[in-house]
């Protein structure tokens, strides 16, 4: 019986508070410190020209990039603009304003009487007790997040249009993925049906800036209009709906599979499994969301989710003007609060069979993602114990496919690790006991929110990308702030990397990314190295077969190398085809076999409800 497909990785590309992610520019910018001098003046030279630096700054780098103070773009946490309610007292008689004429609502209101009239102006008289919302403003008490590095602007590289930021961060995410694959798309699609990709990308919040449900929900409250897009492009699969109608111009699969944090793993589940089973030989998986805006922040901080500077001061024992607000993020060490960030990612898995065909690169394979609920719960943001089963289930898997002995010494885990005080104690308990009963002793763990903050949806695909730049660049990132792991967290069996750890990537054959989401949504990732991957693949191809595809990739790698060296050098423009090619009716031929498509070929009509035909 032939092997099912395994889903490589053969493209990666994004934008977080660390930088792009193709060329592994973002990992690059976690380890800079350990970096030889070739990578980091290459990794400064993409960060300089990412913020719209002329030279490289190293310090000014650092302070613009990762989690920092929120800065006036976003909003000033000092002075944020919100609505007082005020009431006007009855007793105090009748209240004279004037007011232009055609700002006078219609219809007036019943406490509202009109007593004098001057040009274009009106003088009313407030009659009774009246209720207000006067405009005013507000200290926040968050002043942190994880932000896109400053200067850089997703909607200057194409025709945004009022666009969302988080469509404007996903649509730069999958031009960066498909340039940085270095194939030819076009020559790919001729190689493959167009209803043969997939693509599941989106928000686990949607899209909720002003742009998007921001001003869709707040335009009354703000006397604003809401405008044709609010609607539409607030929803949170439309990352994925961009991507197909602007990038990529596929017929196949689509959607967004939405898992609260977990969302990126579901969607690469989903991809995964298109490839295995065969109804799609390439999928384009991804997250994007755009959080820091005080609204959705508000919501957070209700909750007591979201870490302060005077929460950290009491522990640190400093003032809160002392407090490095960098440092705001720890995970699994003393901590009271996760940080936003904001992020897009996207990931192109191919099948190894057209990986080969096309002489992809391979930056890895994901052959498994396992999701489980919590159960019945007492709290719909508490965690529970559907974690276990997933990490488990995961490890199994793994030794299963590796052995036992790549099991306990060749693996790693990238943590949820969002640096609240319940996540280091439950995700370091479930890590620690599954550890120990796998055998594994010195499991190293990783957790990547110290830089970016917790970007929501796209979280474990930013844990995805740092765990491929491990395998290309050898050094596991810190856990960088927190400086000593918490008295309540198990050790047993882990290795929390505080500092920065260089390993051999060859001596590391698998990762697991794990993700815990509010309701209950837990998901695992199993993930292999590009090594491991590459020796699967061999093994099912003849000697001349590897070699013919080691030529063929030799080419695909120089002009993957060539685009990160572009984007070093000046931001390329984001691949953005508005009207491009829309198919029209007349283009479309409908037969009982087939569905053709002008230009495109046709799409065969295979039945497959066979298996429910009773004999």
């Amino acid at each position: 019986m032939a092997k099912r497909a395994l889903p490589v990785i053969v493209g990666l590309g994004g934008i977080s508070a660390a930088g792009r992610s193709s060329g592994f520019q973002s990992y690059m910018s976690m380890v800079r410190s350990e970096l030889g001098d070739a990578k980091r003046t290459k990794n400064l030279r993409a960060m300089a020209t990412l913020m719209g630096m002329a030279v490289p700054d190293e310090v000014a780098i650092d302070a613009g990039s990762m989690i920092r103070g929120i800065t006036a773009e976003y909003f000033d946490p000092q002075a944020v603009s919100w609505n007082a309610p005020v009431r006007i007292d009855a007793e105090a008689g009748e209240s004279h304003f004037w007011i232009q004429t055609k700002r006078l609502p219609n219809p007036l209101p019943t406490q509202w009487r009109v007593i004098a009239e001057a040009g274009d102006k009106v003088q009313v008289a407030l009659v009774g007790e009246q209720s207000l919302l006067v405009p005013t403003t507000r200290e926040f008490p968050v002043k942190t997040a994880g932000m896109l590095p400053d200067g850089f602007d997703p909607a200057s590289l194409y025709a945004s249009r009022s666009h969302p930021k988080g469509l404007q961060m996903s649509l730069f995410a999958a031009s960066d993925a498909l340039a940085y694959s270095g194939l030819d798309w076009p020559a790919v699609q001729q190689m493959v049906g167009a209803d043969q990709v997939s693509v599941y990308v989106g928000s686990a919040m949607g899209q909720l800036d002003y742009d998007g449900g921001g001003g869709l929900l707040s335009a009354r409250a703000r006397g604003a209009r809401v405008t044709s897009k609010h609607c539409p492009l607030s929803l949170a699969e439309m990352p994925a709906d961009f991507i197909n109608a602007y990038v990529l111009g596929h017929f196949g699969r689509t959607g967004a599979t939405l898992g609260a944090c977990a969302s990126f793993l579901y969607n690469l589940r989903t991809g995964i499994e298109d490839i295995q089973s065969g109804r799609a030989q390439i999928a384009f998986v991804g997250g994007a969301d755009a959080p820091v805006v005080p609204e959705v922040m508000d919501g957070y901080a209700a909750m007591g989710a979201l870490a302060t500077a005077e929460g950290m001061a009491a522990i640190d024992g400093v003032h809160p003007d002392d407090f490095d607000l960098r440092s705001i993020c720890r995970p699994f060490g003393e901590n009271c609060g996760f940080t936003i960030g904001e992020s897009a990612q996207v990931i192109m898995l191919m099948s190894d069979d057209l990986a080969m065909r096309c002489g992809a690169q391979i930056f890895g394979a994901a052959p498994l993602v396992e999701v489980c609920a919590d159960g019945f719960k007492k709290s719909i943001s508490g965690p529970g114990a559907g974690n276990y089963l997933t990490v488990a289930k995961t490890l199994a898997s793994a030794r299963g496919l590796l052995g036992d002995e790549a099991l306990r010494r060749r693996g790693m885990v990238q943590a949820h690790g969002t640096s609240t005080p319940q996540n280091r104690v439950t995700e370091g308990m479930i890590l620690s006991r599954v550890a120990k009963a796998f055998g594994i002793e010195q499991w190293p763990v990783a957790a990547i929110k110290t830089y970016l903050g917790h970007s929501l949806g796209a979280a474990s695909a930013d844990q995805l990308v740092a765990t491929l730049g491990i395998w290309r660049h050898g050094i596991i990132p810190a856990i960088k702030h927190t400086k000593s792991v918490a008295g309540d967290v198990e050790t047993d069996g882990l290795d929390f990397v505080l500092k920065h750890k260089t390993v051999d990537p060859s001596a590391l054959d698998f990762a697991v990314l794990n993700s815990k989401g509010f309701g209950g949504n837990n998901a695992s990732a199993l993930v292999l190295s590009p090594a491991y991957t590459e020796k699967f693949m061999r093994a099912k191809v003849s000697q001349d077969a590897w070699r013919a595809y080691q030529s063929r990739r030799e080419q695909v790698e120089a002009k993957a190398q060539a685009y990160d060296d572009a984007m070093c050098q000046a931001l390329q423009p984001t691949r953005y085809l508005f009207d491009n090619d829309v198919v029209s009716d007349a283009r479309v031929h409908v037969s009982e076999g087939s569905v053709a498509i002008d230009g495109l070929g046709a799409f065969p009509l295979i039945p497959c409800l066979n298996d429910y035909i009773c004999d």
